[in-house]
């Protein structure tokens, strides 16, 4: 049993838009990659999947035009790791908005902390995805930062092109 029907063809652009991104693993992909994270062991080691659906997710998000195929060393060697391009990097104002329905409609599992997003530009807590909530301006990959208790972590995100 197929799990959906293609939707590229469709005029509604929400079924367009689900077509390229309705599989959870794209926006988590898409998520560690604005980290500058997208070396293809640390996927699969962070976001816990097998080796067969990262390679396939991965190769679809190129395909599509959300991944770029970066070189970086490793040691000695040459490897390919990914990183967000231009329509991967204007997904941020989605993920926030999920980070922050999430925050407001979701139980904190223990140990949890509540995740900030810093606009690095002024300054201050947004509490809007796509615009700053303190000072108005647009809030772009380079100019954020997601703070994450629960990983006692201050992660910056990344431009798109940038593998780290």
């Amino acid at each position: 049993m197929p799990l959906r029907s293609d939707w590229s063809e469709e005029l509604c652009p929400i079924r367009r838009s689900l077509d390229v991104l309705g599989d959870p693993w794209i926006l988590l992909i898409v998520r560690d990659v604005l980290h500058g994270r997208g070396r293809f062991d640390w996927l699969r080691e962070n976001l816990r999947v097998s080796e067969a659906v990262l390679s396939r997710r991965l190769h679809s998000m190129v395909d599509v035009g959300l991944l770029v195929r970066v070189d970086y060393r490793d040691g000695g060697r040459t490897r390919q790791g990914y990183a967000a391009t231009e329509a991967a990097a204007e997904l941020l104002p989605v993920l926030q908005q999920l980070a922050l329905w999430g925050e407001r409609h979701t139980d904190m599992p223990a140990g949890g902390g509540r995740m900030t997003m810093i606009h690095e530009a002024c300054g201050n807590e947004t509490t809007q995805g796509e615009t700053c909530s303190a000072c108005g301006g647009v809030l772009v990959p380079e100019e954020m930062v997601w703070v994450k208790p629960w990983k006692n972590a201050r992660d910056k995100l990344q431009p798109a092109g940038v593998l780290v």
